[in-house]
C-alpha cells in the first residue's frame, strides 16, 4: 500500500498524491537562499511598528461574523486551485489541470520561511491581545511563528505563477494574491508587517524558481493545457466571485465595521 502525503506550503494544501511519486522540488536543485538576509527584521518590540500591528489586530476584530471574514476563513485550507478559480475564470483541479498541478507540487519553499520563522520566533498578534480568529487557535499554530507568513508567501508565489501562465488574467490573479495575503492579518493569525514581508519572500522564492532547470519546460507545458482547458473548463462559481471580488475593493483595516466613515 502506497504511504499518501500531502503537499503543502504553510496551509495551502496543493492536493494528495502517492509519496512515492512526489515529484523533486524546483528549489533542490537551486543554491539555497537566505531569505533572512533579504527580508527585514519584524518590527522591534516596543516600536512604533509593533504597535500599528497591534492596532490593526484589534481594529479588524470587528470582521468577525462579516462576508470578508468568510474569505478569510475559506483562504486559510483552500487549495491552489480554488483560491485562484475565479481569478483565472475556470474551475480546475490536478485530474483536470495535470501539469498545472505538477507546477503546484514542485514550487516547494517551506523551508525557506521556516528557517526565518525559527530565527525571529515571533509571537502571533492573538497571543498578545485577545480577540478571535479566523481560524482554531491550535498549539501548533501558536508554536509556529508569526514572521513571515508562510501562506501569503504561497498565495503570492502562485499568483506570480499563475500570471505568468495567463497573462490577459494577471490583472484579476495578482489582484487575489493580493487580497489572500490580507486574508492572514484580517483573520488575526498574523500580523501586517508578516504578510508584507510575505509578500516580498514570495515574489523571492518565484526568482528561485526561475532557476531550475526543470521549471520553463514544466511552465511550458501548463500554460499549453491551460490554453486548451479555457474552452472545457467548468465557469467559477459566481456567488464565490462576487465575494472575492468585493473583498477585493473592501480589504482595508479602516473599512472594519465601527471604522467605516473615516
Amino acid at each position: 500500500m502506497k504511504v499518501v502525503m500531502v503537499l503543502a506550503l504553510a496551509g495551502i494544501a496543493v492536493g494528495a498524491v502517492a509519496a512515492t511519486d512526489a515529484p523533486r522540488p524546483y528549489l533542490a536543485d537551486v543554491p539555497k537562499a537566505e531569505l533572512i538576509h533579504v527580508l527585514p527584521p519584524p518590527p522591534a518590540s516596543g516600536s512604533a511598528e509593533e504597535e500599528a500591528d497591534r492596532r490593526i489586530f484589534r481594529e479588524t476584530r470587528a470582521l468577525e461574523g462579516s462576508p470578508r471574514w468568510q474569505l478569510a476563513t475559506h483562504d486559510v485550507t483552500d487549495d491552489r486551485f480554488t483560491t485562484f478559480a475565479c481569478a483565472m475564470g475556470m474551475k480546475l483541479d490536478r485530474q483536470s489541470a495535470p501539469a498545472l498541478a505538477r507546477v503546484f507540487d514542485r514550487m516547494g519553499g517551506v523551508d525557506l520561511v521556516a528557517s526565518v520563522k525559527s530565527a525571529y520566533q515571533r509571537r502571533r498578534p492573538y497571543l498578545d491581545v485577545p480577540g478571535p480568529i479566523c481560524e482554531p487557535k491550535t498549539a501548533h499554530l501558536a508554536g509556529n511563528g508569526d514572521y513571515p507568513s508562510g501562506h501569503t508567501t504561497a498565495g503570492w508565489s502562485t499568483a506570480l505563477v499563475l500570471a505568468e501562465l495567463m497573462p490577459d488574467r494577471a490583472t484579476a490573479i495578482l489582484r487575489r494574491g493580493r487580497v489572500y495575503g490580507e486574508s492572514r492579518y484580517l483573520c488575526g493569525a498574523h500580523s501586517k508587517s508578516a504578510v508584507e514581508a510575505g509578500y516580498l519572500a514570495g515574489s523571492a522564492m518565484v526568482a528561485l524558481l526561475h532557476a531550475s532547470p526543470d521549471f520553463a519546460p514544466d511552465m511550458l507545458a501548463a500554460r499549453r493545457e491551460l490554453k486548451d482547458l479555457r474552452s472545457k473548463a467548468p465557469s467559477s462559481d459566481p456567488a464565490r466571485c462576487t465575494l472575492e471580488n468585493e473583498s477585493s475593493r473592501n480589504a482595508r483595516p479602516n473599512r472594519a465595521a465601527g471604522n467605516r466613515g473615516r
